[in-house]
This record gives C-alpha cells, sequence and structure tokens, in this order.
C-alpha cells in the first residue's frame, strides 16, 4: 500500500477501536456551518465545540514546560496508532477534527516547530497524501504544540481557498515572474495578504520559500516567522499558500462581554474556513468582524509590498 492507503485504513481502524476518537468524529456531523460572502469569495464560520481545548489553549512558556507534550509517543494514549513516514515523521488521526479525514503528522524527536529545513519534508509529504491538503501553524500563529515540530492534513473541499482559487488568481492576483520553473502569484483579496507558489520542482519551490522565510525572519528579529502553509499536490504540481503574519490573535479573543470571541485563527481559517467552539461567536459573528479579524493577523501591505520587490 502507498502512504495515502495506509493513512485511510489507519482512519477506518481508529474508528472502530479508539471510543473517544469515534465519539469525536461522530460530533463533527453536528459542527454547523455557515457562509460568508466578499467581492466574490466565500468564507465559512464552522461551530465546533469539540476545538474549544486546542482553540483555547495556552501557548506561553511557563505553560508549555509545565505540561507534558501529547504529540510524544510516551506520552500519546496506548490506542492511538501510527503510520511512520520515511524515519523522521508519524501520520496520527487527530482526536479532534475538524475535518472528516483530519491527521497529524508528527516529528519522531520532541524538537521546535519550525519550518526552515521542513519545507522539503512537508511538500514530499502533501505529494504522498493526495487525497489530502497539509497544513503548518508555526508557534503564535495557531500551533497548540509549539514545542513539538508537526504538521496537520484533511481531506479537500472544507477550505474555501481551494474552490476559490481560480477566481481569486484573477481578480487579485500578481503574476511575479522572472522563475524558470516555479510560478509565483501574489494576491491581496482585501481580507488576507498572501504568496502562492506551484511547481512540480520542489528544489525550485524550496529556494523560493527560503526566501520568503529570510524575509519573515528578520519581520520578527530572528525569532520564529509567524506563518501559515497550505499545500496540496494535484495534476501533477505542488501548490503552496504561505500566509505571512503580524499578530498572534485578534483583540476580541481576549475582550470580555459580548466583545469577546473565541477565535484563535491557524491555517484552516487562513483558508476560509474558521473554527468557533462557542456557539455564541457562531451566532453572532458578522461579516465585520471577520474582516477586522483578518485585517488584525494578516501582514501590513506595506511589508507584502516589500516581500513582492524582494521575489521580483
Amino acid at each position: 500500500m502507498n502512504y495515502q492507503e495506509k493513512a485511510t485504513k489507519l482512519y477506518e481502524d481508529q474508528l472502530k477501536d479508539w471510543s473517544l476518537f469515534e465519539d469525536n468524529r461522530e460530533g463533527l456531523k453536528q459542527a454547523k456551518l455557515k457562509t460568508f460572502k466578499f467581492d466574490g469569495l466565500n468564507i465559512n464560520v464552522q461551530y465546533n465545540p469539540k476545538r474549544l481545548i486546542s482553540s483555547a489553549a495556552k501557548v506561553d512558556k511557563k505553560s508549555i514546560e509545565e505540561r507534558k507534550c501529547f504529540l510524544c509517543k510516551v506520552n500519546r494514549p496506548q490506542i492511538q496508532e501510527e503510520i511512520l513516514w520515511g524515519y523522521s515523521y508519524e501520520i496520527l488521526v487527530n482526536p479532534f477534527p475538524i475535518f472528516k479525514k483530519h491527521y497529524t503528522i508528527s516529528n519522531v524527536v520532541h524538537r521546535d516547530q519550525q519550518i526552515k529545513t521542513e519545507f522539503l519534508n512537508f511538500i514530499s509529504i502533501s505529494k504522498d497524501l493526495p487525497e489530502l491538503v497539509l497544513f503548518y501553524n508555526a508557534p503564535k500563529c495557531g500551533a497548540s504544540a509549539p514545542d513539538h515540530l508537526h504538521f496537520q492534513a484533511g481531506n479537500h473541499g472544507l477550505l474555501t481557498i481551494e474552490k476559490d482559487w481560480q477566481y481569486i488568481s484573477s481578480a487579485f492576483g500578481k503574476e511575479i515572474t522572472g522563475y524558470k520553473n516555479v510560478q509565483i502569484t501574489a494576491v491581496d483579496d482585501h481580507l488576507r495578504r498572501y504568496i502562492v507558489l506551484e511547481s512540480k520542482d520542489k528544489e525550485a519551490l524550496n529556494k523560493v520559500f527560503q526566501k520568503i522565510h529570510k524575509f519573515a525572519e528578520e519581520l520578527e528579529n530572528g525569532e520564529a516567522p509567524m506563518l501559515n502553509l497550505l499545500s496540496y499536490y494535484m495534476d501533477g504540481k505542488h501548490r503552496v499558500f504561505i500566509f505571512l503574519r503580524r499578530l498572534h490573535r485578534p483583540w476580541q479573543f481576549s475582550a470580555e462581554g459580548d466583545e469577546n470571541i473565541l477565535l484563535s485563527p491557524a491555517s484552516v481559517d487562513m483558508g476560509g474556513t474558521l473554527i468557533t467552539p462557542q456557539e455564541k461567536d457562531f451566532k453572532k459573528i458578522t461579516k465585520e468582524d471577520i474582516s477586522d479579524i483578518f485585517n488584525q493577523i494578516t501582514i501590513s501591505k506595506d511589508n507584502f509590498y516589500k516581500l513582492i520587490e524582494i521575489l521580483e
């Protein structure tokens, strides 16, 4: 069996054997979804109470040091099984799913969440799991385990950016030319600002990504860059969405009273499906709230256009 077939079998077997996972997966059927339209774009909001633990996770240094790492094999439930990818990653089912098929892909070694040296592995895993979208959340960008290198993956169809990509690229995309083997599109869709890379050539993709990563590092004065990645392999080529950010969580996350919206945006949210674990937020969130939240967390226009200049 190839990796995709193994991953599918793992999911089916764990549904039969792991009651917590089965209950949460069944609970996903009760999740509510609504769609807002912005200039031809679609943004979903999903109410998913099972994600409260992840969305509200404390990721400050003290909290991380005081808890056991739930991605290390020694701390995982004994019933949680894995598939080894190469020698360095384990494919696991995510017991608190957002997607109908939701996986965590964890490094076998407990090491900090970072993508600089792992980008080639990231897109290689994506190619080996063509039925899934792979995503990476940087520290302070949605990662609930910033102390343990990992990716996640979910089935195609939930993220609106996939469905809307052709329209987005034609309506809001600026093509950056001059690269032989990589198609680069810079997008400002009035909600998010991001870069999309497309290519059959992994090494060429990595060279461009490293330019972007270096720029993001400089914005953070050498600390872990604030970014989210989405990747999938389709029609013989890789497509990677790179969202640079300037803020971990919007002010609404920590606001009190009626102004509070418990929303901690990560890759899935940047991809067009906002996850609200509290029903009150699902019911009251408006287009104005969504626009404001994206505007707070996405890279500033000035820095975005500096990045475009570097790539041109």
